[in-house]
């Protein structure tokens, strides 16, 4: 018998980019970039990856980890202010359990040499799932990514 239980937490990322609000903002809503910065895991294997940016669309990110779990990432886009706000809801699941659910809004200003990015998560782990930080860690570590996208794109030519 499986217990029930709803254990919540908060995650606040700030980030500093280097790159105009238009080019952070595009990063996020256009499916070539996205895919390119948006997984924690280099190592894992793609499975099926789609995003549909507009209020109700749909983004999906399935991958295989190491042993060949299932990692699902299910979202719809709620609210979408361009170069101002996203506000998502999604589910992450392992194999076949739904593990949390979350509410997250990134919001962007400018500023002088670029762009401030806040990145807010009200994240429910569900049913026991200890998540020991590692959404906290992944998140950062797909925020990294995204900054060294914009820097790539933003970089000389070879």
């Amino acid at each position: 018998m499986t217990t029930r239980s709803a254990e919540h937490a908060t995650i606040v990322i700030e980030r500093h980019l280097k790159a105009p609000v238009a080019r952070v903002f595009r990063a996020w809503s256009t499916p070539e970039a996205k895919r390119q910065w948006f997984a924690c895991h280099g190592d894992w294997v793609p499975l099926e990856y789609g995003l549909d940016f507009r209020p109700g669309g749909l983004e999906r990110n399935h991958v295989a980890d190491t042993d060949g779990l299932l990692h699902a990432y299910d979202a719809r886009y709620i609210d979408i202010v361009p170069d101002t706000r996203i506000i998502y809801a999604y589910e992450m699941r392992l194999g076949e359990a739904c593990i949390s659910v979350s509410l997250a809004t990134v919001t962007f200003e400018a500023e002088a040499g670029g762009t401030m990015m806040l990145f807010t998560e009200q994240a429910v782990f569900l049913d026991g799932y200890a998540d020991n930080g590692a959404r906290l860690q992944g998140t950062e570590i797909g925020l990294d990514n995204l900054a060294l996208f914009l820097e790539r794109e933003t970089g000389p030519v070879h």
